[in-house]
């Protein structure tokens, strides 16, 4: 039986270990009022008390997100900011103009880099890192957007299952409603994450763990381990080298 307790204490020292050995002096992160950015939120204000931050990042977002953000900073009593994401994505748009209005996802993609850049900027400004909030299931998945909310300096959740998340969460006395919350990237309206992978993070979950699953269930996750390879890679480099002339 995994003991939360130890796990919350070696993740709260792994954060301070990664962020003095990057000669910063705390994190910010992402709020999105799901469950992921509170426990990441949870464990760095336990690691840097007074050097953690968080920012609300609202883009055409539903009103409860920035609800259960607010909820999020302050049950932990941390530092917050608010930004308004939505003018810049419209004026990014308007810029883009562009003409295949049904390729959502690449519209869409366009909130998480702005969200990332957002967040780039508040660390660069305090000496802080960026802490991303991607758990194990997301990333062996690439259930994230590149250089997005995947292009982040530490992710201290990241070798955490979401089942395991769930787990931590209610050690960290997370509040419950955010528990309950169905997971949603915050992409468009109604959006949820198991409604956009076709499966549920239960099944996720059980198949990555244990390769024990429903033959649509390892299709589906097979696909999405494949498809996102290049997501978990630095940039493909040539591997043949030239001769230098000076």
């Amino acid at each position: 039986m995994l003991n939360m307790e130890d796990v919350a204490q070696y993740l709260v020292n792994w954060i301070k270990e990664k962020v003095s050995s990057a000669g910063a002096k705390g994190g910010v992160i992402g709020i999105s009022g799901g469950v992921d950015s509170a426990v990441v939120a949870a464990l760095t204000k336990r690691a840097f008390p007074d050097n953690s931050f968080g920012i609300i990042m609202p883009c055409h977002s539903n009103p409860d997100d920035t609800e259960y953000g607010l909820l999020v900073v302050k049950e932990l009593g941390l530092d917050y900011e608010k930004v308004d994401l939505t003018a810049s994505f419209d004026t990014m748009l308007k810029a883009l103009n562009p003409t295949e209005k049904n390729n959502l996802m690449a519209i869409a993609n366009i909130k998480p880099r702005l969200r990332m850049t957002t967040l780039y900027y508040f660390a660069a400004l305090k000496n802080y890192l960026v802490v991303g909030t991607g758990n194990k299931s997301e990333l062996l998945t690439g259930y994230f957007t590149k250089y997005g909310d995947g292009g982040v300096d530490i992710e201290p959740i990241g070798n955490l299952y979401k089942c395991q998340v769930y787990q931590l969460a209610r050690y960290l006395n997370i509040p419950e409603p955010i528990i309950q919350r169905a997971p949603t990237a915050g992409l468009w309206d109604n959006q949820t994450d198991e409604e956009e992978m076709g499966i549920t993070y239960r099944e996720l979950d059980k198949y990555l763990c244990s390769r024990e699953s429903s033959d649509r269930v390892a299709e589906i996750v097979d696909r999405l381990i494949a498809k996102s390879k290049h997501k978990r890679e630095c940039p493909a480099v040539p591997d043949k080298e030239f001769p230098v002339n000076f």
